[in-house]
């Protein structure tokens, strides 16, 4: 797995945990951010003990193929001076150091094409953090202009079933039932106070009838008209 694999992996599963505890946009750039310097840091030393491992295996390499040389020229030693069983000993010196020196130096092919993976890598690494950097601001003016925006919906009701314009409806709807309801009980009263009147009117001429009356049995003499105007 890559650098930048791993990378994604790491910055995916912290930006998934933050979304999902509703962190605040801004806080998800700076801890992205924050997370790709850390990588940044990890492939550095990787790739530097990736080049030493590199370097190493050059300076067994190297090692290797002198002592292949140097066996060579005792073997040759050892042969004029009439020592076959010795020339013979320092030939498989001589192939031994030599196989290993082939094994470093294939080793050291394989570390190579890594170092050269992972410093393309870590440039590319670089350049993210770098893009990164550069739209922070913006990211995060945006998110700023978002919050505020969300912030306003949510105060005037507007993100709500409804709306505050329903919720202001409703209410003038309330306030109008109120005042129909006040004006038919002050109709009412209106109506209830002059049946009242008519009815005391009928009242008041029955009893002024019934007084004409009774004087008039009283005096023995004719009723008495009542002196009230009829109507």
């Amino acid at each position: 797995m890559t650098i930048l694999d791993r990378l994604s992996r790491l910055i995916r599963a912290n930006v998934n945990d933050m979304i999902g505890k509703a962190e605040d946009p801004t806080k998800i750039i700076d801890q992205t951010l924050l997370d790709m310097r850390e990588a940044y840091a990890e492939a550095r030393t990787e790739v530097a003990g990736a080049m030493a491992q590199a370097a190493k295996l050059q300076r067994e390499a190297d090692t290797n193929g002198k002592l292949a040389d140097e066996y060579g020229q005792k073997a040759e030693q050892a042969l004029r001076a009439g020592s076959e069983d010795l020339a013979r000993e320092a030939l498989r010196r001589k192939q031994n150091s030599t196989d290993l020196a082939e094994g470093f130096k294939a080793q050291l092919i394989t570390t190579t094409t890594t170092v050269d993976s992972l410093k393309t890598q870590l440039r590319a690494l670089e350049a993210k953090i770098d893009e990164m950097e550069s739209r922070r601001q913006l990211l995060a003016a945006r998110a700023q202009t978002a919050n505020a925006s969300g912030a306003l919906e949510k105060a005037s009701g507007f993100d709500k079933a409804g709306g505050a314009m329903s919720a202001f409806e409703d209410m003038e709807r309330k306030v109008s039932g109120m005042e129909d309801r006040n004006a038919a009980s002050a109709q009412l009263r209106e109506e209830g106070d002059i049946d009242a009147q008519l009815k005391n009117l009928g009242r008041d001429r029955s009893i002024d009838d019934e007084l004409a009356a009774l004087k008039a049995r009283v005096q023995g003499s004719a009723p008495v008209q009542s002196d009230k105007p009829t109507s």
